[in-house]
């Protein structure tokens, strides 16, 4: 999946599994330079999990990279545990995290749920945030839910019939409550099916164009029950109660520099999202990629977010001068 634009690929030179409240216990990770300067990659979904490519947006000489596994998701345990997981609770692990590793300021990396997860986490704890370098915004509003669930099929009727088409058309009116009901129940063979049809609904729209090597990553039954069930979760249960939350909020964190990237042909999270955060933070510096869709490993956009993580070593801003 690496393209030109990737630092090579790095090992971990230290992990450790994070207790919090229970159940959970998060794995994280650091790489590169342990002098360096700090990051915190945010993964998406939720419910993803980190992977070895997400260390490749950073110079491992220059970067000291941190990388979480937030709860329910890839290295942590319990996989897919919705168990007080919200965005308020992470934003507290991620604190926790900075807290244990003694990093006394970080900048913050995040794409798609991660840009969610990233200025929510800003938003609460402004004085612990250096920078944010943002993909793919994503606000959790009521709209994007509903352009996810349902609009897509504007786009991509094919992918979005086999997605509906799973649920009995009775029940078709509502289909997060549909998935939702399933991904949930008892009966683990109809939920990890639920799952499957879930995880390649949006992976299929992930990219500008079919990559097989990016639909196999969610091969794996448990990673794929995972991301569909704690998706359906924030969907259904975590959404902020003011659906403008992020946006009406950004004033706490506009003296942030911030640098944001959007594939113009992102289907997953639709392009306005960016215009919309802009349009309330006029010192966001924002790029629209003409050839890309919503994923980070499409070359536009990997180009974008690696141009403004080095800026930040020259710098200490991803923002274009």
């Amino acid at each position: 999946m690496a393209n030109e634009y990737f630092y090579p690929p790095v090992e971990p030179y230290t992990t450790g599994i994070m207790r919090v409240a229970e159940p959970h216990e998060l794995y994280w990770e650091q790489c590169g330079n342990p002098e360096g300067e700090p990051v915190i990659f945010l993964h998406g979904g939720p419910g993803a999990g980190c992977s070895e490519h997400d260390r490749c947006f950073f110079d491992p000489q220059k970067f000291r990279i941190v990388l979480l596994d937030q709860r329910g998701s890839g290295r942590s345990r319990p996989v897919g545990d919705l168990t007080d997981n919200t965005m308020a609770a992470t934003a507290g692990d991620i604190e926790q995290l900075r807290e244990l590793l003694g990093i006394e300021k970080w900048h913050v990396f995040g794409g798609s749920y991660g840009s969610t997860l990233a200025l929510y986490y800003a938003q609460q704890f402004p004085e612990a945030c250096k920078s944010l370098v943002l993909r793919g915004i994503w606000l959790l509003r009521d709209e994007e839910i509903d352009w996810w669930l349902y609009r897509i099929r504007m786009i991509q009727p094919e992918l979005w019939q086999t997605f509906a088409g799973f649920i009995p058309e009775a029940e078709r009116g509502d289909l997060l409550e549909a998935y939702w009901k399933r991904l949930t129940g008892d009966d683990r063979e109809l939920a990890l099916e639920a799952a499957r049809h879930w995880a390649m609904y949006e992976i299929a729209c992930c990219t500008l164009l079919p990559n097989e090597e990016f639909t196999s990553h969610f091969d794996n039954p448990e990673s794929t029950w995972a991301v569909a069930r704690l998706e359906a979760h924030y969907f259904r249960n975590v959404k902020p109660r003011s659906d403008s939350m992020l946006l009406d909020r950004v004033e706490r964190i506009r003296h942030i520099p911030a640098f944001a990237v959007h594939g113009r042909y992102d289907i997953v999270c639709s392009v306005k999202n960016l215009v919309d955060l802009a349009a309330v933070w006029p010192e966001l510096d924002t790029e629209i990629s003409a050839d890309a869709g919503h994923s980070s490993h499409e070359p536009g956009i990997t180009r974008e977010l690696v141009a403004a993580t080095d800026r930040i070593v020259k710098t200490g801003s991803p923002v274009r001068v």
